[in-house]
This record gives C-alpha cells, sequence and structure tokens, in this order.
C-alpha cells in the first residue's frame, strides 16, 4: 500500500446548474454562489472551506454530497487536545504482541518485529479510511476544525495538499481516488493560513428568505404552506436589524427545521405570540436569548413588516 498512484477523478457534474440539482435531489438547497465552490471543489480535486455561523448547513453539505455522488461518507470530528491517531491510524498492539508471542513459542527466528508492521494491524481512522477507499472514492467531513489545535492543523497539511500521508513503518500512502474533503469551521478561532491556501474557501451566511422557505418545506412536509410561510419570515426577521441586536446569535437553519417539527408536533396551523415564546428554547440556546423573545416582541415580529414597529 505504500507509494500508490492517485487515480485521476473527473467531475461528475457537467455544469454548476447540476450540482445545484444533484444538491436539491439530496434535500439541500445551495444557492448559486455554494454551488460554484462546490463544482471547483470537484473540477479542481480540493478540499473546501466552509466557514459561518453554527447551523447554517455547513454539515448539512457534506451529507447531502455524499448522498448526491453515491460516496461513504466518513466524518472526523475535532476537538480540543484531538490527536493523530485518532485522525490517522493506530496499530492494534493486543493483536501484535499475540504475533509476537506465538512465534516465540514456535521458535520462529525471523524478524518478529518487522511482521507486525503489516497493513493487517492497522486501525484505521478517517483520514486513512479516505485516502484508501476504493472508486468511487469517499466524502470526508473534516468537522469543526476550528476546535483541534494549531500542531493538529500542521499535520493535516500533507493530507490537503497532496491526497497522502506518511507512516513511519509503511511509507507514503497516496490516495487511491481522490476524496471529496469538506472542513467546517465556526471560527471560534482563525484558522492557519497554510491550511486556507491548501483549500477553496466559502463563507456560508444565512439564507434568504426563499431557500430558507424551500428547505422548511422540503425537511418538514407535514407543516402546513401558511406554517412553513410564517417560520421562514419570523426567522428571518429575527436574525435583521434591529431584533437581532437584542440576541447573542440568531438561529440557524437547524434551528428552524427543528422548529418547524415542533410546531407540527404541537399541532400548530398558526404561528401566535403565546407559542414562539412557549418554544423559544428551540429557536435559541442561551438563557438570555431565550429571555429575550419577549411576549411583545414576538407579537411585533408576527406583523406584517409594513407594520412592525421601526
Amino acid at each position: 500500500m505504500t507509494d500508490q498512484d492517485t487515480l485521476p477523478a473527473a467531475s461528475p457534474f457537467s455544469s454548476i446548474d447540476a450540482v445545484v440539482q444533484a444538491l436539491q435531489g439530496a434535500g439541500y438547497y445551495a444557492d448559486r454562489r455554494l454551488a460554484t465552490a462546490v463544482f471547483l471543489a470537484l473540477k479542481l480535486q480540493r478540499p473546501l472551506l466552509l466557514e459561518g455561523e453554527p447551523g447554517v448547513g455547513k454539515t448539512e453539505l457534506a451529507k447531502a454530497l455524499s448522498t448526491a455522488l453515491s460516496r461513504e461518507l466518513l466524518r472526523l470530528q475535532c476537538y480540543d487536545g484531538l490527536e493523530q491517531r485518532e485522525a490517522l491510524y493506530e496499530w492494534n498492539y493486543a493483536a501484535q504482541l499475540l504475533h509476537m508471542r506465538a512465534a516465540e513459542a514456535q521458535g520462529i527466528s525471523t524478524d518478529v518485529e518487522s511482521e507486525v508492521y503489516q497493513p493487517r494491524y492497522l486501525i484505521r481512522r478517517p483520514l486513512l479510511q479516505a485516502l484508501q477507499a476504493p472508486a468511487p472514492g469517499a466524502v470526508l467531513l473534516i468537522d469543526e476544525v476550528d476546535r483541534a489545535d494549531e500542531p493538529f492543523e500542521a499535520f493535516l497539511l500533507e493530507y490537503l495538499g497532496e491526497y497522502q500521508v506518511s507512516i513511519p513503518e509503511l511509507g507514503t500512502i497516496r490516495a487511491l481516488v481522490p476524496p471529496v474533503t469538506i472542513l467546517t469551521s465556526n471560527r471560534t478561532r482563525e484558522l492557519n493560513d497554510a491550511v486556507k491556501r491548501r483549500c477553496l474557501y466559502h463563507w456560508l451566511d444565512y439564507p434568504e428568505r426563499e431557500r430558507e422557505l424551500a428547505i422548511v418545506r422540503a425537511q418538514v412536509p407535514q407543516a402546513s404552506a401558511t406554517l412553513s410561510e410564517q417560520i421562514a419570515n419570523f426567522v428571518g426577521r429575527l436574525r435583521s436589524t434591529p431584533f437581532a441586536s437584542a440576541f447573542q446569535r440568531g438561529p440557524g437553519i437547524a434551528e428552524s427545521v427543528e422548529w418547524a417539527k415542533a410546531l407540527v408536533a404541537l399541532d400548530t396551523i398558526e404561528l401566535d405570540p403565546e407559542i414562539v415564546v412557549d418554544t423559544a428554547g428551540i429557536l435559541f440556546k442561551q438563557r438570555d436569548d431565550v429571555a429575550a423573545l419577549t411576549h411583545a416582541m414576538a407579537t411585533d415580529l408576527l406583523k406584517p413588516a409594513e407594520e412592525a414597529a421601526p
């Protein structure tokens, strides 16, 4: 498995519009800028770094791409203290020890130590699994890379730049098929420029009203047309001036969809201030934000735009 030749993989999509349609088929509604970034990442075989607020659909894009491309999704969830062995590989020490003891018991005099450093004793983690995935390849999601530390970023550079990794006992392992690689960041800290240079970049913002409405309708078809429109309107206005200044963070698409599911579960036909206040804990995850969504604000937000208080 050392020094394998990388096989070229042509983009499966002939155009940006084809990307939009394929993602919609997987339940993901991408605007043209995002679809362009995805198209280029596939065409140029480059990792795609997505930054944006939590809940705007960064992780869901990787899931949708996996479905649209019929590729296995491999996920590396980053966190503070993540080690290379958890991302790439580690040796099965118990199996190696058993092999060595069996060899000693049989009086085998060959170089037993070199025998135990064979691929069959390798425990493959997401990075290595992605590199060794057979055609058509895998989609690798490196999720919340900003939560890992700077040494881990440095470790990723070889993979991101060349789709290969170096294992001391085995040598260099290159991708059989270049993995489609999506990195996400919530910007809890600034990423190293070396990581950014190896990736295409896209800032994923909150969706426009029509796209959010399409997402809610697709994800929660049980919601009435009136309720879906009210949800898209209400959440969009929550994120806009002057209301957004009252909250630490506006609700993302994930919260909109979850709220729609909760409202359907409560047999809600149409929004009113009482149900908005009662379910504020789905839209917001901070105590102060929940408290800030008062009955008076909910009433104002539910008014037609031209009637709402400035």
